[in-house]
């Protein structure tokens, strides 16, 4: 159904990235259920060549800055996406380090939400986002500009910082449902209005050039 809406709105592909197992409360994907789904992907992929649809992962960020699935498996997919969902209330110190550390693995190519805010709902956790930028730049980490209402993160004003230093971002809609698809147009204006251009938005590129960079650690 995803896909489908995708390519109704003219899309030439879409990243599919369900959360890990530990996010329980969003039935996060056991590694039998990993398989499963990249054989669907494959029977789509192989029945409609004009869109690709690209298995990725919303891989959890456990409190010491490791990630929730192995190496073996993270390699796996397409491509990788990081994300805190758990112990926000770590120090800014600790909470950076923990990040920081997730953007080290080689399969780690975006880190989702990096402040983890639910506006007029929840602040975000405290962390260092300058020396998260610094880090991207160092090893070549995009970050992402998740387009929901409800989240706009990273900020337009961190998304100038982060464009400074040579970081990349990803604009994603976080869709749970086709018609969240339509969230996109809020992230592409969170990027204007951080002086971004087409040229550091990693999805504005065809799906194999994207591709190629959102692995580019693993090179």
């Amino acid at each position: 159904d995803m896909a489908a809406a995708a390519k109704a709105r003219g899309w030439r592909y879409l990243g599919v990235t369900d959360h890990s197992r530990t996010a329980v409360y969003a039935r996060g994907l056991r590694l039998e259920a990993v398989d499963e789904q990249r054989r669907e992907i494959e029977r789509l992929n192989a029945a409609d060549p004009s869109f690709a649809v690209l298995a990725g992962i919303e891989c959890d960020i456990l409190p010491d800055g490791s990630l929730d699935y192995p190496d073996e498996v993270l390699a796996g997919f397409d491509f990788v996406i990081a994300s805190v969902h758990s112990a926000f209330r770590q120090g800014e110190a600790e909470m950076t380090r923990r990040i920081i550390r997730a953007m080290e693995n080689r399969y780690v190519g975006v880190i989702g939400h990096l402040t983890g805010r639910i506006l007029l709902a929840r602040d975000g956790y405290a962390v260092d986002v300058a020396a998260v930028i610094a880090a991207a730049a160092a090893t070549g980490t995009i970050l992402e500009i998740n387009a929901s209402p409800y989240r706009l993160d990273l900020g337009w004003r961190w998304c100038r910082k982060a464009k400074e230093a040579g970081v990349m971002a990803a604009i994603d809609p976080d869709a749970h449902a086709p018609a969240e698809l339509d969230y996109v147009p809020y992230g592409v204006a969170v990027a204007r209005k951080g002086w971004l251009t087409a040229a550091e938005v990693v999805n504005a590129r065809p799906a194999a050039e994207a591709l190629r960079l959102l692995r580019r650690k693993t090179r």
